[in-house]
């Protein structure tokens, strides 16, 4: 078995599913896709979209060599966790921090923000090719290839549905993502979406302080979004995938907005560099919905965690009134005590 393959992938839902002796669920980590191939002092570490993250993580390669079975291939996530505020918990931005071009910032990084591999299930352990195996024998066969000492871990699962809905909530305090739901007697599908994924869904207010013009030239690709702390309104990300016809709508009622000619630079891609991430400023008084599902970053520097969706204007809204105080903050909860069975 070996690279490229594709790793079986998952298909949202609003809720996790309740069927009896049906599904295993464990907490879904918010970290890199990762595939792990070893043929004893050979490992390779593969991406979803097939990228070699090997020479990204170095210490996960010799992790892998020390504590995983000398022929096996695992499919995890490459996670980093921190202390932050007296607990450990996943930081997504030093986790991201992490892909960077010059060997010396990668050995760098290795030394101060060093990665953890999670594996959440075994394609194949030895000789034995496990694809086609129900997950509850792949299962086996994962906790058997993990010798867990410092560096690489087995997920925490469940065939519990009422713990596994009860994880969507409290795992998320340690930085987590929602929860994966399993067929317990389902093979290993390689590019199907025969997993459930649930993650959190939350609304929020926030005030409308730029755009960026679609990369098509037409119209507006995304909304910049702002929130108050005290009397300073902070960038905390965008809103974008709008239909042709919204794009050309929201810069109608955008444009009237813009404060002079002005144009600002935005923070450059990680993954594509060649992006064009300037931004138009804009009068900050139009107040938007949109969804999200998590934050990140201390208190001074959070944003959403992910692209958000634009729901609707505000008009009955005041910018003054979009706070960080309205966002819902998950229970702190620390991360080894989620990875403890």
């Amino acid at each position: 078995m070996l690279p490229p393959l594709e790793p079986m992938l998952a298909k949202a839902q609003t809720a996790v599913p309740t069927d009896e002796d049906t599904w295993s669920y464990e907490p879904k980590w918010d970290g890199f896709r990762a595939l792990v191939f070893r043929d004893r002092d050979e490992v390779v570490l593969v991406s979803r979209n097939g990228r070699d993250l090997g020479r990204y993580f170095p210490e996960v390669v010799e992790a892998v060599r020390e504590e995983l079975a000398p022929r096996c291939v695992l499919d995890g996530e490459i996670v980093v966790p921190r202390e932050i505020d007296g607990r450990t918990r996943l930081d997504w931005e030093s986790l991201s921090q992490r892909i960077h071009p010059a060997a010396s910032r990668i050995k760098l990084l290795a030394d101060q923000t060093p990665a953890h591999f999670i594996g959440f299930d075994a394609l194949a352990v030895g000789d034995t090719a496990l694809m086609s195996e129900p997950f509850t024998v792949r299962r086996r066969a994962l906790v058997d290839a993990v010798d867990e000492k410092q560096w690489c871990h087995v997920t925490r699962a469940t065939t519990d549905p009422v713990l596994g809905a009860q994880w969507l909530d409290t795992f998320e305090g340690a930085g987590l993502d929602g929860v994966i739901a399993k067929r317990l007697d389902g093979p290993y599908l390689p590019g199907k979406r025969e997993m459930v994924k649930v993650k959190h869904v939350r609304d929020a207010d926030c005030v409308a302080i730029g755009y960026r013009i679609h990369k098509s030239g037409e119209g507006v690709g995304s909304i910049l979004l702002g929130l108050y702390r005290g009397d300073e309104l902070h960038m905390v990300g965008g809103a974008a995938s709008f239909t042709v016809k919204d794009r050309k709508k929201l810069l109608a009622e955008l444009e009237p907005l813009r404060i002079g000619d002005t144009v600002l630079d935005g923070e450059p891609s990680r993954w594509n560099s060649a992006a064009d991430k300037r931004w138009i400023p804009i009068r900050p008084e139009r107040v938007c919905q949109v969804t999200y599902d998590q934050m990140e970053g201390n208190r001074g520097a959070q944003r959403f965690r992910h692209a958000v969706r634009f729901v609707r204007w505000r008009p009955d809204r005041e910018p003054s009134s979009c706070t960080f105080d309205q966002l819902d903050v998950p229970l702190h909860y620390d991360l080894r005590d989620v990875l403890e069975s």
